[in-house]
């Protein structure tokens, strides 16, 4: 299968670092113009330079913090249409269930589901005027299994489930498409971090992912973390036009860990 985005605008969230910039590295790969997104200007500028490096001239920066609406209105000055949004910013983190905050709560779905909705809800309009667009969700295996070293995580991303399936139906007959991909464990710096805060410090890092697997995500047919790539691959393809059946879904790129023939 041959994927051609060239003349797409892509845009990703939270893409200077693990998924969200092997997302962009992919997209870019395919042919779109893909806009790289963090806060920090630094990072942004560093994260095109390090694509530009690897041969991949049309990606462009766009650096704004996407969990206000200040911050998403400078986005849309800078970036007033996309063809394809992925939204793939979120946060994530171990605390026990009766010491999670109110104020921990509001942040996660401030963060994890209503970011999603303000980009969803700007760009949408463009894409179905134009009739094609793909926006895309990176959920969490943890939105179907809630952790529960993590439920107010997971909750969010079961929220960004039914999101995407209401924003699909909103879209139904334009020729836009509204999934989801629901991730599973996966290798990145953040997670690194996440594993030692459940595992011995002192191991390598190989016996460390093993034993929080074993442990923590026995679930897996894997049994090893997920690389970001492979994330990537699928969100790619939904970004296609190969895609073109596949809308209000939550697509599995979880190596198996989700324990159901549906999501």
């Amino acid at each position: 299968m041959h994927i051609d985005l060239t003349g797409k605008t892509a845009l990703v969230t939270g893409s200077t670092q693990g998924i969200g910039l092997a997302i962009a590295e992919g997209l870019a790969a395919s042919g779109a113009r893909v806009a790289v997104n963090g806060r920090s200007t630094e990072r942004v500028e560093a994260t095109v330079a390090e694509l530009a490096g690897k041969g991949l001239t049309n990606v462009v920066g766009v650096a704004a913090d996407i969990t206000t609406e200040e911050g998403v209105a400078q986005l849309t000055q800078q970036l007033p249409d996309v063809d394809i949004l992925v939204n793939n910013l979120g946060i994530f983190g171990s605390t026990p269930a009766q010491e999670i905050t109110d104020d921990e709560w509001r942040r996660y779905f401030e963060v994890n589901v209503l970011s999603a909705v303000r980009l969803i809800r700007t760009y949408l309009p463009g894409m179905t005027e134009r009739g094609w667009g793909r926006a895309i969700q990176i959920a969490s295996d943890s939105a179907i299994v809630i952790p529960e070293e993590m439920i107010h995580y997971g909750t969010s991303k079961t929220a960004l489930l039914a999101v995407t399936r209401g924003f699909a139906k909103d879209a139904a007959g334009t020729g836009v498409t509204v999934n989801s991909v629901i991730a599973g464990p996966t290798h990145t710096g953040g997670v690194e971090e996440f594993v030692y805060q459940l595992v011995d410090k002192n191991l390598p890092w190989d016996e460390a992912q093993r034993e929080f697997m074993v442990k923590y995500r026995p679930q897996s047919l894997l049994r090893r973390l997920i690389e970001p790539e492979e994330i990537a691959n699928m969100v790619v393809y939904l970004s296609s036009q190969q895609s073109s059946a596949t809308t209000g879904a939550a697509v599995r790129a979880d190596g198996g860990y989700v324990d159901s023939i549906l999501p």
